[in-house]
């Protein structure tokens, strides 16, 4: 990893059940239905509500150089200095669980020592780049071998591993981009969306708070004023306005998305790979001392507060009522 000084990171919120695996993943985008059943399925289980969850698919094996360990919830291609790392799990819309972020820690330990990569183009597979953490982690398991605060923790660390990687970082933005998953992108050097991504950050009315160093990432790229505004009214936003306020590079056509990423990626691939990675580390230093990521450890502490605060819970109920749920 690189060398800046920055310690935390954060993800959390939607969870999609029952989101079907699209069969054109670069021409569809999820509904706002379907997000609502996403988030419903999240706050549900939130509540600790019993549900039949059914067996997580399988959703791919990655494509890794010669003598990698091969991913279920990642897939990972190169082309010369250029990787694409994709998550893979379109069936829950990319929703980000202990196993993918597992995945996500051990590819970037192994690309930060890959010299032959000097650009990494994170996408989601499917119908959304991420719906944000797959709340399933928070039920109860009847052999728990990891905690929910431990998922929570593995989070962190897997985005501050993203957030520090040697190569240059681009996310390619389709879809809903929601909770953790705009966390994941805010962690990426830079972002690019299609016309028809949607941003919302809904975890104050999950009743839950924004974590692992959410905050200060969108401190960082929107201004402290914008990020009170988003967080707390939990509105959806759009691509122009996320441009507007600096935390987009760009936006273009659904159908220009990838070629765009990949062109990007082209051109800095072609720069002296010691300039890239000099550039980078100076403007994370900067940006460390303008809003610090390195209290996130709390934000697992303030999690747990607000699963047990019964206010925050009953503000999660009346969400999922106000979407026909129960």
């Amino acid at each position: 990893m690189h060398d800046c000084d920055d310690e935390d990171r954060a993800f959390r919120a939607g969870d999609p059940d029952g989101a079907g695996q699209c069969s054109a993943p670069d021409e569809c985008v999820a509904s706002q239905a379907e997000l609502d059943r996403a988030i419903g399925s999240a706050a549900e289980t939130l509540d600790l509500a019993p549900a039949d969850r059914g067996a997580r698919s399988v959703v791919g094996v990655a494509a890794m150089r010669p003598g990698a360990a091969a991913m279920r919830m990642l897939r990972l291609e190169f082309d010369g200095p250029v990787a694409t790392l994709t998550l893979n799990r379109p069936q829950r819309l990319n929703a980000l669980d202990r196993e993918l972020l597992a995945e996500l820690l051990d590819v970037c330990r192994r690309l930060d020592d890959d010299h032959g990569v000097r650009v990494v183009v994170v996408a989601g597979a499917g119908r959304a780049f991420s719906a944000g953490f797959d709340l399933d982690e928070f039920v109860p398991r009847e052999e728990e071998e990891l905690p929910p605060r431990a998922v929570v923790e593995r989070g962190r660390r897997a985005i501050e591993a993203l957030d520090r990687l040697r190569p240059i970082t681009i996310a390619a933005i389709h879809g809903h981009c929601v909770g953790g998953g705009l966390v994941l992108a805010a962690a990426c050097d830079m972002r690019i969306a299609s016309e028809d991504a949607v941003f919302s950050i809904p975890e104050v009315d999950l009743g839950i708070p924004l974590a692992l160093g959410g905050i200060p990432r969108l401190v960082r790229e929107l201004g402290p004023a914008l990020t009170k505004e988003l967080v707390l009214t939990c509105r959806a936003f759009g691509p122009e306005e996320a441009r507007a306020a600096g935390f987009l590079n760009r936006v273009v056509p659904p159908d220009r998305l990838r070629a765009e990423a990949a062109e990007l990626a082209g051109v800095l691939a072609a720069k002296p790979a010691i300039l890239l990675e000099q550039t980078k580390c100076h403007v994370d230093a900067t940006t460390e001392e303008l809003a610090s990521t390195a209290h996130g450890g709390t934000d697992a502490t303030a999690l747990a507060a607000a699963l047990a605060d019964p206010d925050a819970r009953a503000t999660a109920a009346r969400y999922l009522a106000t979407r026909g749920r129960e």
